[in-house]
């Protein structure tokens, strides 16, 4: 069976992504968490990642590592990973390539931290202009597609891959338009959305690193996890 390693659910938005795909699409899979090691055990992720990183899938004697690499790998093996027509496809492979490389800003400030609510200390034009373009490239594929989902009517990898920012949404409550926000509600509405989101709730563990990047972005309104 495929083995799928993955961080913290409260903040790993890479693991988050091939996990809910698998789990939307039910492609059976064993998930392992490996809690992130910070300063105590620095290498924690070393004995299954090359790189040291999550998410790894691991197929037998087969070792994926990098998240992008792991959608790919699942589409040569299992059906609904992309969309059929290939045009959609095409669409879906350039918005998760932009997804995968991009958005600095958001991944620097609005770090994802499910259990929390913040209010930003400030908003900067860079990261106003990456959500704005998070923005615009969901309605494109709403409208040139017609919905509910960014490539039609499935659920696909390039939801997926969009997946952790309606989590910052949820958390930082960017200004979007009212498409924007009903995609992202009906992100968050998957039944494997929202069974990641009990599961990083019930997490006891904290990072050190993660805490002090939601501290440095503003005030926490809730902290909403388990004590």
């Amino acid at each position: 069976m495929l083995r799928l390693y993955i961080a913290n659910k409260n903040y790993s938005s890479w693991s988050l992504r091939p996990w809910l795909l698998m789990s939307t699409l039910d492609i059976p899979f064993e998930e392992v968490l490996v809690p992130f090691g910070g300063q105590t055990a620095p290498e924690a992720f070393q004995r299954f990642s090359p790189t040291g990183k999550v998410p790894c899938l691991v197929d037998g004697g087969n070792t994926i590592w990098d998240s992008l690499a792991i959608i790919e790998y699942l589409a040569e093996r299992f059906p609904g990973v992309w969309p059929q027509d290939p045009d959609r496809r095409a669409w879906a492979r350039c918005a998760s390539a932009e997804m995968h490389a991009g958005f600095m800003a958001i991944r620097d400030i609005c770090t994802m931290n499910c259990g929390l609510r913040v209010k930003l200390h400030g908003w900067s034009k860079p990261l106003d202009k990456q959500w704005q373009r998070i923005d615009s490239l969901w309605q494109q594929g709403l409208h040139a597609y017609g919905g509910p989902f960014l490539a039609g009517e499935q659920f696909s990898a390039v939801d997926a891959f969009y997946a952790p920012l309606a989590f910052r949404a949820q958390t930082y409550t960017p200004a979007l338009s009212d498409e924007a926000q009903a995609y992202a509600a009906r992100l968050l509405a998957l039944p494997a959305m929202q069974l990641w989101y009990q599961a990083a709730l019930l997490e006891t563990w904290r990072d050190e690193e993660h805490e002090q990047e939601a501290r440095q972005a503003g005030v926490w309104l809730a902290d909403l996890r388990a004590s």
